[in-house]
Order: structure tokens, then sequence, then C-alpha cells
């Protein structure tokens, strides 16, 4: 008999809370107004230049990343799907809910807040082992090919935040803040909720995670 941890429920269930709590969380570190993360700083630049929502925006990024992975021979996962329709439309949803603080202290609350609900969104989904987020799965895939895995994030991450600056993205002190605070804190929830594997080596991703959100 297959333990609660092992049916394909409770994987799904975690999926969906993870990438709606993610989606959450990223709507709060935009609503603080100091800065993003390099990646939805991209988005942000994006979603100006194609006059769309940063939701939106979101998943027409992760659906053209899912194209990338073809040549890297990078193998998607239904938890890689629902990445990449999911959390967009939560990232409008809290933008449209969450109202923006005027003060410094609430302001820097957001951001506390936001750090910490994208680490439990983290190990949530990625703890499921259905694959890795679209922007995970090209890291990954450039360190299959040879290119060491810290370069490849780090270059791909630094080129992101350069393009979406310049694009018009918010770039502040919260995204130093999440560059600092995002891997030690992931660090210590993966592990924590990460769920066992099963025979169909369902959790085969897990291990090429990389600390900075299911991306």
């Amino acid at each position: 008999m297959a333990r609660p941890d092992d049916r394909p429920g409770q994987r799904s269930l975690r999926i969906v809370v993870g990438l709606a709590l993610f989606g959450m969380s990223q709507a709060l570190l935009v609503k603080a107004r100091l800065g993003t993360d390099p990646w939805t700083v991209f988005t942000q630049g994006l979603a100006k230049v194609m006059e769309l929502t940063l939701g939106q925006t979101t998943v027409i990024l992760s659906l053209a990343l899912l194209l990338l992975w073809v040549p890297l021979r990078e193998r998607p996962g239904l938890g890689t799907a629902a990445n990449a329709l999911m959390v967009g439309p939560f990232v409008d949803l809290g933008i449209t809910l969450i109202p923006a603080p005027e003060h410094w202290g609430p302001r820097f609350a957001f951001v506390a807040v936001s750090l910490s609900g994208i680490a439990v969104a983290t190990g949530l989904y990625v703890g499921a082992g259905w694959g890795p987020g679209p922007r995970d799965g090209l890291m990954t895939g450039l360190a299959r090919h040879g290119i060491p895995l810290i370069a490849a994030r780090a270059g791909i991450e630094m080129t992101v935040l350069a393009v979406g600056w310049l694009l018009g993205g918010s770039v502040g002190v919260a995204t130093i803040i999440f560059a600092v605070s995002i891997g030690p804190l992931v660090g210590y929830a993966l592990p924590r909720l990460t769920l066992p594997s099963t025979p169909r080596g369902d959790s085969d991703h897990i291990g090429t995670h990389l600390s900075g959100g299911p991306r």
C-alpha cells in the first residue's frame, strides 16, 4: 500500500498550493516597491514593452523558456507545465487584491513575508518532485552541457537583471535582500517539505533544484 505522501493527489495538492503561494508572494514583493528578484525585474520590463500585465508576461515568458529546453534535452514534468500556467495568474490576482503600503516599515515587512512565502512555496512545489520550473530547467540544462551551475545561474540572472532594468523593471534594496537571503531560506525549507521518491522516479529533479524559487 502506498503511503499518503506517495499518492499523486498529495503531490498535486502541494504543487497547486506551492505555485499559488509563490505567485501571491511575488505580488507582495512587487507591492513593497523596493525592487524585486532578477527574473521579475526582467518580466516587469517586458510587460511594459508588451503592454501586458505582469502575470500575462510571466506566462508568455515561461512558455518561451520551455522552447529553449528542446536543444538542451531537458525533460519537463507535470509540475513544469503547472508552473508555466499558474504562477502568472496568481501574480496578477495578488497585485489586484493586495494594497500597496505607504510607510517604510510595512514595505519591508512585505519583503520579509514575501521571501518566507517564496521559500515555503519552493519547498512545496520542488519537493513534490514533478519537474523543475521553466527558469530552473534552463539553468540545469546548461549545467548538463558543461557550464558550471553557479556560473549558469549567475550569468543568466545578471543578464536578465540588467536587461530588465534597462526596460524599466524595478531594482532596489529588495533585489539585494532577495539575492542574499533566498538561498538559505530555500535551503532550510526544501529538505523539510520534500516528499519521498516514488517507484516512477517522480523526484528525479529535486537534486537539481536551484535555491531561487520554483521558476
